[in-house]
C-alpha cells in the first residue's frame, strides 16, 4: 500500500475514532468495514498512529481513542507515523547513471537540490492542515452528526 493510500486510511480512522470513539467501541474490524480495507492493515496503522502517540488503542477488548486533540494532529504527523522516510522516498534519483556521461556524473547533485525543495514545500504543507481542518470539513459534508444507529 503507498504512502497516500495509507494515510487516506488513516485519516479516514481518525475522523471515525473522533466522532465514536466515545459512542461505541471502535475496532479493527469496525473500522475495516468502514474504509474497505481489510482488518489487518487496519491493526497496522493503527499500531503506527498508537506508536507515534497520535492514538490510544485497547488491545483485547478493542476500543481506541485520540491521544492528541485535533488541532495538534497534522497530516504530517499522520505520514510520518505510516511511514517515517516516505518524503526521502517521495522523488527517487535512478542509482547507476553512466559515470561516463557528463549528464550521468552530475545527475543527483541536479536532482537533489531541486526534489529537496519539493520535499521541504511538501512538508510544510503537510503541517498546515490539522485533523481538526479536515474535520471541519467533514462537518461541513456530513452536518447531521454522528449516528450510531448505522455502524
Amino acid at each position: 500500500m503507498h504512502i497516500n493510500t495509507k494515510c487516506s486510511v488513516a485519516v479516514h480512522c481518525l475522523i471515525f475514532i473522533y466522532e465514536y470513539g466515545e459512542k461505541t467501541r471502535v475496532t479493527s474490524e469496525l473500522l475495516s468495514r468502514s474504509t474497505g480495507v481489510h482488518a489487518v492493515t487496519i491493526r497496522n496503522i493503527l499500531s503506527a498512529l498508537k506508536k507515534d502517540g497520535i492514538l490510544f488503542v485497547k488491545y483485547g477488548t478493542g476500543g481506541a481513542t485520540l491521544r492528541r486533540p485535533p488541532h495538534e494532529i497534522t497530516l504530517y504527523d499522520i505520514c510520518m507515523a505510516l511511514e517515517p522516510d516516505f518524503l526521502s522516498k517521495l522523488m527517487g534519483i535512478h542509482d547507476e547513471p553512466s559515470p561516463l556521461c557528463p549528464v550521468g556524473r552530475n545527475i543527483h547533485g541536479v536532482l537533489e537540490h531541486s526534489y529537496e525543495k519539493v520535499r521541504e514545500d511538501l512538508s510544510e504543507s503537510l503541517r498546515g492542515i490539522t485533523l481538526e481542518d479536515i474535520l471541519s470539513e467533514y462537518h461541513q459534508v456530513h452536518p447531521e452528526g454522528p449516528d450510531t444507529d448505522t455502524l
